[in-house]
């Protein structure tokens, strides 16, 4: 390659790593933005804080926090919205004036970048694929292509502009004529960053010089002056344009607004601005303070400006990374409250002069540090050999896990617990198979979850200090010789029939099934075990009370309070429901207030029993309504205790109900805690939809189809009013939040992946915020803080 050409390379190598902060009208996601309209808000990132939350400033004087408890890494605004990227880029949430938030992204898979925000819409970028996201305006939904990948976006009054990633080319899109026009203009320029105003749109083409096209109504085109790489920062308003001189980083404007600029930001230097219509507010390098100023801003304050009363901001995102190609900034760890650095961006440090990349493959960095040869060649054959033993150590171990469960070779067995039924009911859909592998991505971060043991009770008397002991006459008689008309469903390990004691209290019994081969006696005693003993020490108001037991020859009873309206099940499936539309569970305040129970009731089990216990049959029909309506976890024949360390582990066949039981316990064999998350999660998918957890699509009945492949699709696509149960209705405004948030819930719930799933913390958190959401108060998300509940 000839010297030309290798410094023309190296040019466009230094403006592509000089990439420049582009802050549109409203703004690029920064550590600060601004929202205008009704009220003109000023948010940003606090500096210092061991929670990097969000401080806010009205024009009214108040200044406030969003959610205090949770880290944002990045914000910006437009018309009557503020949108905040949660740390990690997993989350995006976002406030009106009102500041009700609403959660409108979650995948960890496809982390959010570049977030933008103009008058009304909100686009961003995805991690890895830089493909484009787009909100709330329709038309910004409509990208010139889906599969289109770009380098930066902006957004500003009415379109977006983005730099393709593969031609470094403008292409823009929206309901505002004017963006074919500047695409036009721009024509094939290969520029290195883009930012969108009104009507019109700057950036840095590839050389360092400084582009502008659109409408100059208001010299907002002409800029002052225009040497290579002349400006770093740049913020575009309604009819102004900003921007940042990269030598001393001062500010420099044109357009409407400018000569009010003058006044107020000459001598001071700005790590960042953000631009409203016709104002702008700028972060001080000095102390990372805000400033705003500008014919738009407030008119007693046109001349001189104002410092706003919020704390110090942070001047970037706190990173983990240990070094910064372009160094950190000063007192960076206390910045972070020792929660990471903020690296100085290249465009701040670097002069305007190409630097020869170094003869690696792209992307090049800046000066990049050198190791000793000798050294690195040390390194990498010590981390060769260590990885080498490593695995073949993972090898070995995998193989004698293989072959002691019997997964290599496809011996897998599944206990397929009968769903309880009123006798006059069919219910078998729910366990029709499902062999079709689920293909859905990750979508929740949280906490891994702890393995558990299988259950080594003793004899039953051990565990009866709370539990009446019944003769085999007393139980017979209670149920008129277990008749038919006394029978009320099924569950782990026999029937379920309902009775009367002698002293008038009504209970419902489960009799152990009576036939006579060995192995089922050995399951049903088993279950009876688990039952008795699980329930005789567990006491709490949403968990089906153990009233007694009776253990005679073969015969195993359990005798339980009785749930006078059933199974949640029934209420959801049963014929007579589906056509009269008369039950009291077709409301959304109360499925949801179903669900909140529920979830208390396992998170009793997780957390607050000793030792703690997983259920693994967690389904609707296990979920009992007592005569308040009260919902009640029962069927213990299936459960565990936990580990009594943290180092006991064993892996434990799948057991459980096909369309609830955890795709991975029954994969992997390996039983959580988070198994009972996916079940809770197919039951809160059943309380949205109505649908069973496996069911057949059409009328006349097509292929089987599970309510998570049916109904997470959907959710993800933000299109959760198409698959409701029409027997609700739509719900009401004061309703709408509370259901999109259970419906978030449950899908990060049946996650594949049982780290990825929320604790059942999180639920009962989430559910209860959705409760008071219908009770139309107003407050944090799912994302807000978590309360433990122990009752």
């Amino acid at each position: 390659m000839t010297t030309a050409a290798t410094l023309l390379t190296a040019v466009i190598a230094a403006a592509l790593t000089l990439i420049t902060s582009v802050h549109a009208l409203g703004g690029s996601a920064a550590t600060f933005a601004v929202s205008y309209g009704d009220a003109t808000t000023v948010c940003g990132i606090a500096a210092q804080q061991q929670t990097r939350s969000i401080q806010c400033w009205r024009d009214n004087g108040q200044t406030f926090e969003l959610f205090p408890n949770i880290s944002f890494d990045s914000v910006a605004g437009g018309r009557n919205l503020i949108c905040g990227v949660r740390a990690g880029g997993f989350s995006l949430l976002c406030w009106n004036t009102a500041f009700s938030p609403k959660r409108l992204y979650y995948n960890v898979t496809f982390l959010l970048q570049d977030l933008t925000v103009g008058d009304y819409q909100i686009c961003a970028l995805t991690n890895g694929t830089r493909n484009a996201n787009c909100w709330r305006d329709d038309a910004f939904a409509q990208l010139p292509s889906r599969s289109a990948e770009f380098r930066s976006i902006s957004s500003g009054l009415g379109f977006s502009c983005g730099i393709l990633m593969n031609t470094g080319t403008v292409t823009c899109w929206g309901s505002s004529a004017i963006a074919s026009v500047i695409q036009g203009q721009f024509g094939n320029l290969t520029m290195a960053s883009i930012a969108v105003g009104g009507n019109h749109a700057c950036g840095l083409n590839t050389t360092g010089y400084l582009e502008c096209r659109g409408s100059n109504n208001f010299r907002q085109l002409d800029v002052q002056s225009n040497s290579p790489f002349e400006y770093s920062a740049l913020a575009l308003g309604a009819n102004h344009t900003c921007a940042i001189r990269r030598m001393n980083n001062t500010v420099a404007c044109w357009g409407r607004g400018a000569d009010v600029s003058i006044n107020v930001t000459e001598g001071v230097s700005f790590e960042s601005i953000v631009a409203g219509l016709d104002f702008n507010c700028g972060l001080r390098s000095t102390n990372f303070t805000v400033i705003c100023w500008g014919p738009g801003w407030r008119n007693d304050l046109v001349s001189s400006g104002v410092e706003l009363p919020l704390p110090s901001l942070l001047p970037g995102a706190c990173v983990q990374e240990s070094r910064c190609d372009c160094g950190i900034y000063p007192e960076s760890q206390k910045l972070c409250s020792g929660n990471g650095n903020i690296c100085r961006p290249c465009d701040a440090t670097v002069s305007a002069a190409p630097v020869l990349p170094p003869p690696v493959s792209p992307p090049p960095t800046i000066n990049p540090p050198r190791r000793s040869p000798s050294r690195a060649m040390t390194k990498g054959l010590l981390a060769f050999a260590i990885v080498g033993s490593v695995g073949a150590f993972s090898g070995i171990v995998t193989i004698a896990y293989c072959l002691w469960t019997g997964v290599c070779c496809g011996h897998k067995k599944i206990h397929n617990s009968v769903q309880p039924t009123i006798a006059r009911s069919n219910s078998n859909a729910a366990h029709t198979s499902n062999t079709s592998p689920l293909s859905r991505s990750s979508t929740i971060r949280r906490q891994g979850s702890r393995a558990f043991r299988r259950q080594r009770s003793g004899t039953s008397s051990k565990h009866t200090e709370r539990a009446e002991e019944f003769t085999f006459s007393d139980l017979v008689a209670a149920t008129n010789n277990f008749s038919l008309e006394n029978k009320i469903g099924a569950g782990s390990f026999g029937v379920v029939y309902r009775g009367k004691l002698i002293d008038g209290r009504e209970v419902a019994i489960k009799r152990g099934e009576t036939g006579q081969k060995l192995k089922k006696f050995q399951e049903k005693e088993s279950a009876f075990d688990s039952e008795l003993a699980f329930l005789s020490r567990l006491h709490h108001k949403h968990l089906v009370r153990l009233v007694g037991y009776c253990e005679e020859r073969d015969e195993r009873l359990l005798v339980y309070e009785y749930m006078k309206n059933g199974a949640l099940y029934d209420h959801l499936h049963d014929k007579n429901n589906v056509e009269k539309n008369s039950s009291l569970v077709n409301s959304w305040k109360m499925r949801i207030r179903i669900a909140l129970d529920a979830a208390r009731g396992i998170e009793y089990l997780h957390n607050y029993a000793v030792p703690p216990i997983i259920h693994r049959d967690i389904k609707s029909s296990n979920i009992l309504l007592d005569a308040n309506w009260t919902a009640r976890v029962s069927d213990f024949g299936l459960s565990l205790m936990g580990p009594e360390t943290d180092r006991e582990f064993r892996p434990m066949k799948a057991a459980g109900t096909v369309g609830y039981i955890d795709p991975e316990y029954y994969g992997l064999n390996v039983l959580t805690a988070k198994s009972d998350v996916y079940g809770l999660g197919v039951v809160l998918l059943e309380l949205l939809t109505g649908k069973r957890a496996i069911f057949k699509i059409g009328e006349n009945g097509g292929a089987p189809i599970s309510v998570v492949d049916f109904a997470v699709p959907a959710i993800m696509a933000g299109e959760l009013s198409k698959i409701l149960d029409t027997r609700v209705g739509p719900p009401e405004l004061n309703e709408a939040e509370g259901v999109e948030l259970v419906a978030y819930t449950a899908m990060h719930c049946v996650n594949l992946e049982g780290r990825e799933r929320p604790t059942m913390t999180d639920i009962v958190a989430n559910l209860e915020r959705a409760l008071a959401l219908c009770d139309d108060s107003h407050g944090s998300i799912s994302s807000g803080p978590i309360s433990l509940i122990s009752e």
